[in-house]
């Protein structure tokens, strides 16, 4: 992965500027004239696509709907970096979320990227008439009563949707009586530390790197900790023979096949952590690398909770959740159990097909690109997609790299201006 800290810090030698072409009157969204790429999303991808735009020359213009870069990268347990920008001296194999969340701080401000932050997209749309993508958006309301501002709208060459596969917060659809439960349940999009529910008895729904992290949390802060263990998975340790297993992996898959480095890892598997199968942690027959490239599903990296789980500290509920009563849950089985909250490990999903008006590019059946990896970061009309490759941040940085090159290359102060093109209202969205 490059780590080149070229033109990091740099402004480019063109102008960033945005021109208002209409104030927006009688209700209609302010029109403003982007030079460069909209980029929707200010996490990882909409960072890195951002940086190495600005290291090709080329302006961009950053929308973020929440009040921070990475939002909900400050809830995820999965880091590696980004192009041009190396991690600083010392940070370990695995950064903590904090060191993560302060290395996309730093990122953006190396490469002096500033995000409109609080702003939403409402709709984005290809005007095939002038050849423009119009992104209407509203900017949350800072006052008493938390309204939106009038709306804006962007027009601009090219689109690039940052917002990634894990967008928002995925819940279980089907299961009946949530309203009617007296607990509390909530996301782990929401959770905020175990301490809250010391003493009490809590099932977490999911059990992937963030359901393992957070029974963990639960059992060394007193609560009672089950997890409900739907499908089988890969439980592998962190690092093999002293090296992380990111990794070893990445080392491996220069000499050998997929498949080979799966028998491996399943091997130093077996060896350090012992046989899962027998803890209710069933492995599938396919290995774990194989599933992430077909699926995107990352094996979960064991941080303690197999321990506590051997243990019996944390208790692995095979059965599904069948309904929900009043103080807990009724499994599949027909048992029940009270619990004091139910804390959802569900996964994310995206929310592209919410705002994007387009058929081809985009599925808006789990709004992910119709194409696999590696054709899955361009579209038609100066559509791109960052962070949607299901292979985690080191997709983003094949993204953005690509995307970022191919602007570059289309992009100049001429093409640019907007004396290029003739825009009216008449047009609006």
């Amino acid at each position: 992965m490059p780590t080149s800290r070229e033109g990091s810090g740099q402004e480019p030698h063109h102008h960033h500027t945005i021109i208002h072409l209409d104030a927006g009157t009688g209700g209609a969204p302010r029109q403003v004239w982007v030079p460069g790429p909209v980029i929707v999303g200010a996490g990882p991808s909409g960072l890195a696509t951002a940086a190495c735009l600005k290291a090709r020359g080329a302006p961009s213009l950053v929308l973020e709907k929440d009040t921070c870069v990475a939002s909900s990268w400050r809830h995820r347990t999965s880091f590696c970096e980004l192009p041009l920008m190396a991690f600083p001296p010392g940070t370990p194999p695995y950064p903590t979320r904090d060191q993560f969340v302060a290395y996309l701080d730093a990122y953006a401000r190396a490469f002096g990227i500033e995000p409109r932050l609080g702003v939403r997209v409402r709709s984005a749309a290809y005007d095939a008439s002038i050849g423009f993508w119009r992104v209407v958006v509203t900017v949350d309301g800072e006052g008493d009563g938390g309204a939106a501002m009038a709306a804006t709208e962007f027009v601009s060459r090219w689109l690039v949707v940052a917002t990634g596969e894990n967008a928002e917060p995925a819940w279980p659809e089907g299961v009946e009586g949530m309203d009617g439960y007296r607990g509390v349940a909530l996301h782990t999009s929401s959770y905020k530390k175990g301490d809250e529910f010391r003493g009490k008895n809590v099932l977490v729904v999911g059990c992937g790197n963030s359901g393992m992290e957070v029974s963990l949390d639960l059992c060394n802060n007193g609560a009672r900790a089950s997890m409900v263990v739907r499908d089988k998975l890969h439980v592998l340790p962190r690092e093999i023979l002293g090296i992380s297993t990111f990794g070893f992996s990445v080392f491996l898959l220069r000499w050998f096949s997929t498949k080979r480095v799966d028998s491996l890892l399943l091997f130093f598997s077996r060896l350090i952590l012992g046989d899962t199968e027998k803890y209710g942690l069933p492995r599938p027959k396919m290995g774990p690398l194989q599933i992430k490239s077909s699926t995107g599903k990352t094996p979960v990296l064991d941080i303690g909770a197999l321990r506590k789980i051997k243990k019996g500290e944390i208790k692995v509920v095979v059965p599904a959740i069948n309904r929900f009563t009043e103080n807990g849950v009724e499994f599949i089985d027909g048992h029940r159990e009270d619990f004091d909250a139910v804390i959802f490990a569900t996964g994310y999903k995206s929310n592209v097909p919410s705002w994007l008006k387009e058929e081809e590019f985009f599925s808006h059946a789990d709004g992910l690109p119709k194409k696999p990896f590696p054709h899955s970061w361009r579209g038609k009309n100066g559509l791109y997609a960052a962070g949607f490759t299901r292979k985690g941040l080191m997709g983003t940085s094949y993204d953005a790299i690509r995307i970022a090159g191919d602007i570059a290359d289309q992009w100049t102060d001429a093409f640019a201006s907007p004396t290029a093109v003739h825009i009216s209202s008449d047009h609006g969205a």
